[in-house]
C-alpha cells in the first residue's frame, strides 16, 4: 500500500478521511452516550469495517505490520466479545446455576436462563463493543504510515481544543465547571487528558537536541523559525486544553493528567537512550508553566479548594464502593452481565447512598469486576497490560522522533485514564471508551510502524 511513501493513491484513502471524521464526531453529542448517538457510532464503525475488510480480501492492500504485531491484543478482544456473548445465550438452568449461583437463584422458573441479570442490557453493551474492537481493528489497519500517524495525531489534538474553547466560553458566560460538549465536567476533563497527551507526544516528535546558535543573528532567527514553526502552534494548542482541564475543575482529573505526566515523563527519560535534554526540559516547562501561570490565572485555586473540601462525609462514592465489593464478590466469576450494573445495584445500596441513583460505579475496575467478572476483568487488562508493554518497548528501543512521540502520548495517557478510572467511569462514555482504545492502538502502531526507509520494527524484533 502506497500513502506518502508513492505516487499511487491508497486505496483506502478515503476509508481513512471518513473513520476520522467518525472520531471527531463521537464526543460532540454528548460524548455519544445516548442511544441515537451510539446507534450512529455502530452503524458507521460496522459499515467503515465492512469497506476495509472487503478491501483486505480483495487484495487491495495488505495487513499494517500494527495489526500483526497487536495480534494477542485482537485475540483477548474477540474473546471478550465471545464472553460477553456467553452471558446472553439461554443455558440450561443447571449449567448456568454452575457458573453464576446467586444469577440462577434470581431468575424466574425457566428451563433456560442466562448468566445477564439484564439481557437487554448485557445486548446492547456487547453491540458496543463490537463497535470498539472495529475501531481499535481500523486504527491499527489504516494508520499505516507516517503522514496518517501525524494526520490522526493532529485531528486528536484540534478535538481536544474544540472542546477545552467550547468548554471555557460557556464556563466564562455561565460561572459553571467548563465541561465541553460533555453533560459530565469529569468525562470532558478525561477527554482532554487523553487529548493533551497525544499533543505532548506530537511536541516530543518535533524535538531535537540542537542548542542555539552562539550569535544573537542566529539565536534570533532560530527563535523567529521557532514561533512560526508547527511546534508553537501545538504548544498553545496544549496551552488551551490545559486551560480546559483547569476550569472543569475535575480533581481527579487534574490530579490524573499532572501525575501521568510525571509518570511518562520519568519513564521516558529512564527508558530513552541518549534521549535530548530538550525533554527534561519540555516536561518541567509543562508542569511549571501550565500549572504556576496558566493555573493560576484560570482557577487552579479552585481546583485545590474542592480537593481540600472533599471528605468522605462530603462524597457518596465510597459507600458506593464498599456496596459495590459486596456485589462484585456475589457474581465472582460470570459477573451480573455487561450493563447490569444499574438493574442490580439498588439491590445492594444502602441507606448510607442518598444521591439519587447510580447507573455506573464511580470506579471502572469495579463496574467491570461487578458485571463481568474475574474473567472479563481480566481480558481487559490483559488488552491493557499489553499494550502499555508495546508502549514502554517502543519507548527503549525506537530512535525515530515521531514513534519516541506517538509511544510517549500512548503511555502517558493510559496511565493518566487508569489514575482517573479508580474514582469515575470513563471507559463507559462511548466517546471516551474509543479514544482509549486509540491510544491502546498508537502503542503498538509507534512499536511496530517502520521508520524511514528500515524494515518493520516488529519483524526486526521478532
Amino acid at each position: 500500500m502506497k500513502d506518502d511513501r508513492g505516487s499511487r493513491r491508497s486505496p483506502g484513502r478515503w476509508l481513512f478521511i471518513a473513520w476520522l471524521a467518525l472520531l471527531a464526531w463521537l464526543p460532540l453529542p454528548l460524548g455519544s452516550n445516548r442511544p441515537l448517538a451510539w446507534s450512529i457510532l455502530e452503524v458507521a464503525v460496522f459499515l467503515l469495517t465492512a469497506a476495509w475488510l472487503a478491501g483486505l480480501a480483495r487484495g487491495r492492500y495488505s495487513p499494517s505490520p500494527a495489526l500483526v504485531s497487536a495480534r494477542p491484543v485482537l485475540a483477548l478482544f474477540a474473546l471478550w466479545l465471545a464472553w460477553i456473548a456467553l452471558q446472553i445465550v439461554p443455558l440450561p438452568r443447571e449449567w448456568a446455576a454452575t457458573l453464576s449461583p446467586l444469577s440462577a437463584a434470581l431468575h424466574l422458573p425457566a428451563d433456560f436462563i442466562t448468566v445477564s441479570l439484564d439481557p437487554h442490557a448485557t445486548r446492547v453493551g456487547w453491540m458496543k463493543s463490537a463497535a470498539f474492537a472495529c475501531f481499535f481493528l481500523l486504527a491499527l489497519g489504516l494508520i499505516d504510515s507516517r503522514r496518517r500517524l501525524r494526520q490522526f495525531a493532529y485531528v486528536l489534538l484540534a478535538c481536544g481544543v474544540i472542546q477545552a474553547i467550547v468548554g471555557v466560553v460557556l464556563a466564562s458566560s455561565s460561572g459553571a465547571p467548563a465541561h465541553g460538549t460533555f453533560p459530565n465536567r469529569n468525562h470532558f476533563a478525561g477527554y482532554l487528558a487523553m487529548c493533551l497527551s497525544i499533543g505532548i507526544g506530537l511536541l516530543i516528535s518535533q524535538l531535537s537536541g540542537d542548542r542555539l546558535p552562539g550569535h544573537w543573528k542566529g539565536r534570533l532567527r532560530e527563535i523567529v523559525r521557532l514561533v512560526l514553526s508547527p511546534k508553537a502552534v501545538v504548544r498553545l494548542c496544549l496551552v488551551v486544553m490545559v486551560i480546559g482541564l483547569v476550569m472543569s475543575r475535575s480533581r481527579m482529573g487534574n490530579t490524573a493528567f499532572f501525575l501521568a505526566l510525571m509518570i511518562a515523563g520519568g519513564i521516558a527519560l529512564l527508558l530513552g537512550r541518549r534521549a535530548p535534554r530538550s525533554m527534561l526540559i519540555l516536561v518541567a516547562s509543562l508542569t511549571i508553566v501550565d500549572v504556576v501561570i496558566v493555573g493560576s490565572w484560570f482557577g487552579v485555586e479552585k481546583v485545590k479548594e474542592r480537593i481540600e473540601q472533599t471528605t468522605l462525609g462530603t462524597e457518596n462514592r465510597d459507600e458506593v464502593f464498599v456496596h459495590g465489593l459486596r456485589y462484585a464478590r456475589d457474581f465472582p466469576l460470570t459477573g451480573s452481565g455487561l450493563g447490569s450494573f444499574f438493574t442490580v445495584f439498588p439491590g445492594y445500596r444502602g441507606t448510607d447512598v442518598t444521591a439519587g441513583t447510580y447507573k455506573y460505579a464511580e470506579n471502572d475496575y469495579l463496574q467491570f469486576g461487578a458485571e463481568t467478572g474475574l474473567v472479563g476483568l481480566g481480558l481487559v487488562g490483559g488488552m491493557v497490560l499489553l499494550s502499555l508493554a508495546a508502549a514502554l518497548r517502543a519507548q527503549y528501543l525506537r530512535r525515530d522522533p515521531l514513534m519516541r512521540g506517538m509511544s510517549f502520548a500512548a503511555l502517558m495517557g493510559i496511565t493518566a485514564l487508569l489514575i482517573h478510572s479508580t474514582v469515575d467511569f470513563n471507559l463507559q462514555i462511548p466517546s471516551n471508551a474509543v479514544l482509549f482504545l486509540m491510544l491502546l492502538a498508537l502503542a503498538w502502531i509507534s512499536f511496530a510502524m517502520p521508520g524511514p526507509g528500515s524494515p518493520a520494527v516488529s519483524r526486526r524484533m521478532g
